[in-house]
């Protein structure tokens, strides 16, 4: 029996937009010159997000309601719970922060799918990052080292998924035995050589996974 896993990406692949999206437009309109300047370099990955989780200054609870209203991908949560009906496994590997992640999961009953991501916490108005520089998976640029952690990931299994829609995502997608991509990892990979398949969402890729045989029809 052939020993699988499926490991996806979160914000903009589960979820319909990136977190940091939410924050800013909702609570940080500075945020917008903020992200110019990271696409230009100026910043790293967990310096942007470190700046915009902590701008948000709001209550709690009232964070934890738009945690609970994010769109996600219709398909996302269906879709994990038939990976694991059909003997797969399923992993999130996100540069974000598991504070948001984890609460999804839990209003979805899916509090079992291991999440590697960035620690996170809420306190004094804000959502902070608990980065340990000696952890085995440290990323001095995404906080979490998302090409080291799918490489160990892959370690038990006989055939690896990865689905991502960012230009990060092409560090693990080098990893995987097959690849889901849509918007900018699809350029990133087109200019990589890496192979993959374009999909609009979940239900593409499910569709796929049911053609090949890994998930049952039903």
């Amino acid at each position: 029996m052939v020993k699988w896993a499926f490991i996806s990406d979160f914000d903009g692949t589960i979820s319909k937009k990136e977190f940091y999206w939410i924050l800013i437009d909702t609570y940080f309109p500075e945020g917008k010159q903020l992200y110019h300047r990271w696409k230009n370099g100026e910043l790293t990955d967990i310096e942007f997000i470190k700046k915009v989780f902590g701008s948000i200054n709001q209550s709690e609870d009232i964070i934890k309601k738009q945690i609970q209203e994010m769109p996600l991908d219709e398909h996302a949560i269906p879709f994990i719970h038939k990976v694991l009906e059909n003997d797969g496994d399923f992993y999130i590997l996100s540069p974000g922060t598991d504070y948001y992640i984890q609460q999804i999961l839990a209003k979805n009953n899916l509090s079992n799918i291991d999440v590697f991501s960035n620690k996170g916490f809420f306190k004094d108005k804000n959502i902070h990052l608990e980065i340990d520089r000696n952890a085995w998976n440290y990323s001095e640029h995404c906080g979490v080292d998302m090409e080291v952690t799918f490489k160990k990931l892959k370690e038990p299994y006989d055939y690896v998924f990865y689905y991502g829609d960012s230009e990060l995502d092409a560090l693990p997608a080098k990893y995987a035995d097959q690849t889901f991509a849509k918007n900018l990892l699809i350029n990133a990979l087109i200019d990589n050589k890496q192979p993959f398949i374009p999909v609009r969402d979940f239900k593409d890729v499910q569709t796929f996974l049911t053609e090949e045989g890994w998930i049952m029809k039903g």
